[in-house]
């Protein structure tokens, strides 16, 4: 099975790329998301593969990153959403507002994504909801300010706070669980506050 192509761009189209490695031709069907950061042809590219097999199927899905990909898998265990509309929703709206959106119970941010019903989001929120939490999120919001109206002094830790109220958890609970990696002596970086953050959230 293949799960990641290396080479150089042949020809590309609105949702295609075909890729030279090392003299094989592979056709890889990518989401827009993916597609708009690919070069032009005869640049070298690097996409992590998803290989779709039925019986009278094989195809490739493309992805620019290892999270992009991730996200992918996750919906496809959504009943309802199948390769191509998975495609099609990565192509409507990102990796981290997908995320957010379904962290949050946005349905009516899901349900603009083309294709996408009121009953397919409400599925995406119910299933994913508490399975998200390794995707993470790449985009931070602007720094938030705290509870009681004033700016946290350590930049991390306002982004910090910032995204985990995004992802849907109460600002008191996230600004506990953000101190108390503090305390511990958690390096005051967005990444690792977050990560232990989430790590105590989740307990």
């Amino acid at each position: 099975m293949i799960s990641f192509l290396s080479g150089k761009i042949l020809e590309k189209a609105s949702n295609t790329v075909i890729l030279d490695v090392n003299g094989v031709g592979y056709e890889v069907t990518v989401p827009l998301s993916t597609y708009y950061e690919l070069g032009e042809k005869g640049d070298p590219v690097d996409l992590r593969i998803f290989t779709y097999v039925r019986e009278d199927t094989l195809q490739l899905f493309g992805f620019k990153t290892r999270r992009e990909k991730a996200l992918y898998l996750k919906l496809l265990s959504v009943q309802g959403i199948g390769a191509k509309s998975g495609i099609a929703m990565l192509s409507g709206m990102s990796a981290d507002e997908i995320t957010l959106a379904i962290r949050t119970d946005d349905l009516a941010r899901l349900t603009s994504i083309p294709g996408v019903g009121k009953k397919t989001a409400e599925r995406m929120v119910i299933e994913l909801r508490d399975k998200l939490d390794d995707i993470g999120v790449s985009a931070l919001p602007k720094r938030a300010q705290e509870p009681d109206g004033s700016e946290s002094g350590n930049e991390a830790f306002g982004d910090a706070l910032s995204a985990l109220v995004n992802l849907g958890y109460q600002p008191k609970a996230a600004k506990k669980a953000l101190r108390t990696a503090v305390d511990e002596g958690c390096e005051l970086t967005v990444q690792k506050l977050l990560r232990r953050g989430l790590q105590l959230l989740a307990k």
